[in-house]
């Protein structure tokens, strides 16, 4: 028998790995091991629970014990498609490599870029990260890929068939040719082999069992639902689920419920909290610490019941999972294999139950090919109970909170038995009130026959009618169409009468307000609009009039007095008559300063000039 010691690693790999209680390798471990260890790239294939991630852990760690890493160069690379699973394998390396002096970053979305990029500026023997946040620090400049010597692919169909195909053959032309490289999965189909051979360059393919095959340690069964309708199906699915949960009793310690949408995964688990169930949801779109949490409480045992995606369903390494159950049968038949591979690992005994709908059976023939033997099916739980409460069902919300949708009537339906009306029975004619003003009176209460639907062609039967809306029939139906017609007249015409009326009155007081009315324009002159022009004439008019009367009244004789001393034209001239002979120039220099001066000057010039000349001769 082969041991640990028989794989040429390194002591201090040996001595943690003693310590963790393992002494025999798995058979993927005891023919991967010796191949990684020479250099070689290795194409492993196992079933899950087999131990994988220590047949690249383990050699990883002996070659990695000689040599340093620089700053933002890592050694080795490992990448995973999901968080869970890169901080599992995160965790088996510290398990292994404790007594190594080797460094290690993980780089998983949810966590901050400080954090990381400090571990990486140190300088990391080995990185684990999924392709998108290894990426991101790529571009951010805070990572060199050129220093790269071993390289592992875990889940390598996952990562190639989830479409990561773009990011990995990137990452691949930013790692050196001469890089060693891993791959391990518990399923390869031929055309992802096909892509694998261009990242691998002579590998050695490990196959410890057939591709896609089951344990033999875990119990498989189907359960068929068969809904009562269509839309109650989801409702009568998780109805089943807890009856089988209910019916395993003591023997189901903790339990992994896998469904394909995540919108599912929601609201299954408020179905089962609902309920009285100890359950959580997880899957990829909540909170990485929330994820943590909860994968931890289940780890630890203190979470009975996990509901996840398939997020969960790849390589996370919980050991005592008692039951799994397929809420939905998974799409991919790969799938399959890894969801039941969560229970049953190392040996133990594990049960798996799928539930299916009728519309699933082609996805189950699928699986039943790929793991080439027959699943059984087992008796659903609830078939008594669905059959004796159909009509309660109808009537209950759904545990999730949903509402129970309204069945559907065919247009084409026919009458039934109890709802025809024999033709011989006459149908009585509406009764009308006699009086629609008085509203006290109760309406006549009736069931007004329902008209038969339309066939195929639109046309109507002319069979017997139907009674469709009984006792409650409306107030209006029942109301004398003409009598309301004549109360509305007679009102009409009482208010024309009153108008008229009051109209008369106003004619025969009109003539006693005529003078009112005639002086009414006369006390609002301002109404009458007038023209700017005119009303500025009208106030000089009137400012005229009102000095004119003042000065009449309060000065008539000192305005004759004043009106000769208005003339200062004549004192003018005395002033001008003093000088014997004025000079020509400055006469013209007066009229410069005062213009009005000069005019009167020259006035009196003109008069006075032909006596200073008379006088001029008589001196001589």
């Amino acid at each position: 028998m082969t041991t640990f010691n028989d794989l040429q690693l390194d002591p201090k790999v040996l001595q943690a790995v003693t310590e963790t209680g393992y002494e025999t390798p798995t058979p993927i471990q005891a023919e991967a091991i010796p191949h990684a260890l020479q250099g070689r790239d290795v194409l492993g294939i196992a079933q899950t629970g087999t131990g994988k991630t220590a047949s690249f852990t383990l050699p990883m760690i002996t070659m990695l014990s000689k040599g340093r890493a620089r700053a933002r160069m890592p050694r080795s690379l490992v990448l995973a498609p999901t968080r869970e699973l890169a901080a599992q394998v995160a965790e088996n390396f510290e398990t292994y490599a404790k007594y190594s002096k080797l460094s290690m970053a993980l780089l998983i979305g949810g966590v901050s870029f400080k954090d990381q990029d400090k571990l990486i500026d140190r300088g990391v023997d080995v990185l684990i990260a999924t392709p998108g946040r290894l990426l991101d620090h790529f571009e951010r400049g805070k990572l060199m890929l050129n220093g790269v010597q071993i390289m592992v692919v875990d889940e390598a169909d996952r990562m190639l068939d989830m479409g990561f195909i773009p990011d990995i053959e990137r990452i691949f032309k930013l790692t050196p040719f001469t890089r060693q490289t891993l791959f391990f999965s518990a399923t390869m189909a031929p055309e992802i082999t096909r892509i694998t051979q261009e990242f691998l360059h002579n590998p050695v393919r490990v196959e410890v069992a057939r591709q896609a095959t089951t344990s033999e340690t875990i119990e498989q069964g189907v359960c068929m639902v068969t809904p009562s309708r269509k839309d109650r199906g989801p409702k009568e699915k998780r109805d089943t689920l807890r009856a089988l949960i209910e019916a395993e009793g003591d023997t189901l310690t903790n339990a992994i419920v896998f469904c394909n949408r995540k919108r599912d995964v929601d609201i299954v688990a408020k179905s089962l909290k609902k309920h009285g169930l100890d359950a959580a949801p997880i899957h990829g779109d909540l909170d990485q610490s929330l994820r943590t949490r909860i994968l931890t409480s289940f780890r630890d045992g203190e979470l009975k019941l996990l509901i996840a995606s398939d997020v969960a369903a790849r390589g996370l390494d919980i050991p005592s999972v008692s039951h799994v159950f397929n809420f939905d049968v998974p799409i991919h038949s790969e799938d399959y294999v890894h969801r039941i591979g969560r229970t049953g690992r190392a040996g133990r005994e594990g049960k798996a139950i799928t539930l299916a709908m009728p519309f699933e059976e082609k996805y189950l023939a699928a699986i039943e090919d790929l793991v080439k033997k027959p699943i059984p099916r087992i008796d659903n739980p609830r078939s008594g109970k669905a059959a004796e409460q159909p009509a309660r069902a109808a009537e209950t919300p759904d545990a999730a909170g949903e509402k129970p949708k309204r069945e559907r009537r065919s247009r084409n339906r026919k009458p039934r038995t109890q709802d025809k009306v024999p033709a011989e029975t006459p149908i009585e004619a509406p009764v009308a009130e006699k009086a629609p003003e008085a509203k006290s009176a109760e309406p006549v209460k009736r069931e007004r026959p329902q008209r038969q639907p339309r066939g195929r062609g639109g046309r109507r039967d002319n069979g017997p009618r139907v009674v469709g809306m009984g006792d409650h029939m409306p107030l209006f139906m029942t109301r004398d169409l003409r009598a309301l017609q004549e109360a509305a007249n007679a009102a009409d015409e009482k208010r024309d009468a009153e108008k008229a009326a009051k109209a008369a009155e106003k004619a025969a007081v009109a003539p006693e307000t005529e003078e009112s009315t005639e002086e009414v324009p006369a006390k609002k002159p301002r109404r009458r609009r007038v023209k700017k022009t005119e009303t500025v004439e009208a106030i000089e008019v009137l400012a005229d009039e009102a000095v004119s009367v003042v000065i009449e009244e309060v000065q008539p004789e000192a305005e004759a007095e004043e009106k000769p001393a208005k003339k200062p034209r004549k004192r003018r001239v005395k002033k001008v008559e003093e000088p014997e002979a004025p000079v020509e120039g400055e006469a013209a220099e007066e009229p410069v300063k005062k213009p009005r001066k000069r005019r009167v000057v020259k006035k009196k010039d003109t008069e006075e000039a032909p006596a200073a000349e008379q006088e001029k001769p008589a001196e001589d």
